[in-house]
């Protein structure tokens, strides 16, 4: 008589299902926060506006309780404020803030470059050498390649100061660039509203990427400093006409 076959194990689960429940988890409120927020960084809401929690409840498809969830977090942000009884309104720009923001992102990038001229990275060299040369593809390849859409600028832009945090391999630095970045987005997708800026960033950034990849500390700290002093300098000069301007742009390419 033949023995009974041994019952087969249960398959393990897959390492996608393990991630998947490991993965934290997304909540609405969650959700209808990056969406207003995309909202302020496109410019479809811009300072001085007001809006009521049942209007954005209408355009996003959801209750009141994710999107009151929501705001709260861009209240304690700064981005916007409640009025007594009378809905929400965005604030106006904090330029004493984006300052403080743009100088600390003078210290972050000027220390990067100059570990990447003398090569003091943490953990893989080979890494940071892919990074950079990721980089030369884009900002030192032919005039005929260059994009012009600014939103694609823009995005390509904050790419490059976070990939040259990124190659010095410290990951602190490199989460403190991100939450600058991410705070002062809007104000810099504003400024690549203007032609010329697009043609200026694309110069700089090369004759930055050059420095690095030759080892000239200096010069690459002093492109850079200057690159972002710039920058900053121009974002004082932003005006709600500019504003205006940039949320018409938006609408018109919907």
């Amino acid at each position: 008589m033949k023995a009974a076959a041994p019952a087969k194990a249960a398959p393990p689960a897959g390492a996608a299902a393990a991630a998947e429940r490991s993965a934290p988890r997304v909540s609405l409120a969650d959700e209808v926060y990056e969406q207003i927020k995309s909202e302020l960084n496109g410019f479809v809401l811009v300072p001085g506006d007001r809006f009521s929690e049942l209007e954005l409840c209408e355009r996003l498809g959801v209750s009141r309780t994710p999107v009151r969830q929501a705001l709260f977090r861009l209240q304690q942000e700064g981005q916007v404020e409640v009025l007594f009884r009378n809905g929400w309104r965005v604030l106006p720009f904090d330029f004493h803030r984006f300052d403080q923001l743009y100088d600390l992102r003078i210290l972050l990038e000027t220390d990067a470059v100059q570990r990447l001229c003398e090569g003091r990275v943490a953990g893989d060299a080979q890494r940071s050498n892919e990074l950079l040369r990721a980089l030369q593809g884009t900002w030192l390849g032919p005039k005929t390649r260059r994009a012009q859409d600014a939103d694609v600028v823009a995005g390509l832009d904050e790419a490059f100061h976070a990939t040259l945090i990124e190659a010095t391999g410290n990951l602190e630095m490199l989460r403190v660039h991100r939450d600058i970045s991410e705070r002062i987005r809007v104000i810099r997708r504003l400024d690549f509203t203007q032609r010329p800026r697009i043609e200026t960033t694309y110069d700089e950034h090369g004759k930055i990427l050059r420095a690095i990849l030759s080892g000239r500390a200096d010069t690459a700290r002093m492109l850079l400093r200057s690159h972002i002093e710039s920058s900053q300098i121009e974002v004082r000069k932003i005006t709600l006409h500019q504003l205006q301007m940039a949320r018409t742009d938006q609408l018109t390419r919907r």
